[in-house]
């Protein structure tokens, strides 16, 4: 079989309703998919105000809004309706990208009729509790995670990194690579604009520290809020500009009243703003990639991230950027104000950045989840894969 022969059933948590790095690596995967001459029809919940425009054919799947987090959609079933249609589709391979109740439903649903089953890992779902002050279910978390992914013939992680700490949890003895691409016609150092950051009140020699995201605690909004009050307790000249709306917001407003908050952005407007800061300041631990760090370093910016899943693979310590171990508040601000003082530090790490960023294509790394998708039918044609992961 060539990738013209596969028939991909995507069962997604959130496919366009709510933007984030996941759902465009997964849209950006079916574009890719059905250009080569795959059929790909999705499965997820959907609302009356989605985020963008879906590629190929997407499914309404039941759902109801996630309580405390009412933007989100926890799908909770498959109808009747869906198992017709997934039926009528006739899949030869079940792509699942979220450990929810409709994930679990579609894994029972391939194996039941000896489908291959291949999960994307997208976030560390066993770290959020530890950010709602429910810190015990994490053992939790990983046990029922491990249940879920171990029914999957294969895994794949945007990262060594995170490969590597799916390896340590047990969750699967077949963990490939999905990495992220990057989309170089807007994010390019040649997107700078300093016209636009005057229009801002920001003067051209004032450091701009980014943060780049959804605004929620996940990603280490307390930490980031810490780190900038000890440069200004420093006096440390710099400008904290936040790109990103979300639940949070409010809250960090308040926390950090002097930054500018410009919302929501994309295309050009988004790389615009991200090329006309100086460098990108990532203290989450939750990504399992980290898209924004790698659009920081295509526009030739150092970032300063916490030592985690997803920056460890891409920012190289003390030549990219400075990889800093999580919380570790007075660390971050020290990293901060090196390149806030030292213009020819951060020009050196940028390029250097950049460099690394223009490694990572679209195509290529879609590609390889194709290969990975077609090792994976031939298997499991072989009958090597009818059971569930034999992980001990």
């Amino acid at each position: 079989m060539d990738v013209t022969g596969l028939r991909i059933a995507l069962f997604s948590g959130n496919y366009n309703y709510v933007r984030d790095g996941a759902n465009q690596a997964l849209n950006r995967l079916v574009g890719y998919l059905l250009r080569q001459g795959a059929q790909v029809r999705v499965y997820s919940p959907t609302t009356s105000t989605p985020a963008f425009e879906p590629a190929g054919d997407l499914v309404s799947a039941p759902s109801f809004p996630m309580p405390g987090r009412g933007e989100y959609q926890v799908p909770y079933r498959m109808s009747a309706r869906l198992r017709r249609d997934i039926t009528a589709f006739a899949p030869n391979l079940v792509h699942v990208s979220s450990p929810d109740p409709l994930g679990h439903r579609a894994v029972s649903y391939a194996r039941k009729r000896n489908l291959p089953i291949v999960a994307s890992v997208h976030t560390r779902f066993e770290t959020y509790p530890r950010y709602y002050g429910l810190a015990f279910l994490e053992p939790l978390m990983v046990a029922a995670l491990r249940r879920f992914y171990r029914r999957c013939d294969a895994l794949v992680a945007p990262s060594d990194s995170m490969a590597q700490v799916l390896r340590d949890q047990r969750m699967s003895y077949d963990i490939g690579i999905w990495t992220r691409g990057i989309d170089r016609e807007i994010f390019n150092p040649g997107r700078r604009d300093m016209e636009w950051r005057r229009s801002l009140g920001i003067q051209d020699d004032l450091p701009v520290i980014g943060f780049t995201g959804r605004l929620v605690m996940e990603k280490g909004l307390d930490v980031f809020s810490d780190a900038i009050d000890l440069l200004q307790a420093r006096q440390v000249r710099h400008r904290v500009l936040v790109i990103g709306d979300g639940p949070a917001r409010s809250w960090f407003e308040n926390r950090l009243p002097d930054a500018t908050f410009l919302g929501f952005q994309q295309g050009q407007d988004l790389g615009r703003a991200v090329a006309s800061m100086d460098m990108l300041f990532n203290p989450s631990v939750t990504e399992t990639f980290g898209n924004v760090t790698l659009e920081a370093m295509a526009c030739a910016l150092p970032a300063v991230a916490a030592r985690a899943t997803g920056s460890e693979c891409l920012v190289t310590d003390g030549v990219t950027g400075r990889l800093i171990r999580p919380g570790a508040i007075n660390q971050f601000a020290d990293a901060l104000q090196h390149y806030c003082t030292d213009a020819e530090s951060r020009r050196r790490a940028g390029l250097e950045g950049k460099t690394e960023a223009d490694r990572y294509g679209w195509d290529q790394v879609n590609q390889a989840l194709v290969d990975t998708y077609l090792r994976i039918v031939r298997q499991r044609q072989r009958g090597a894969m009818a059971a569930a992961s034999p992980v001990p």
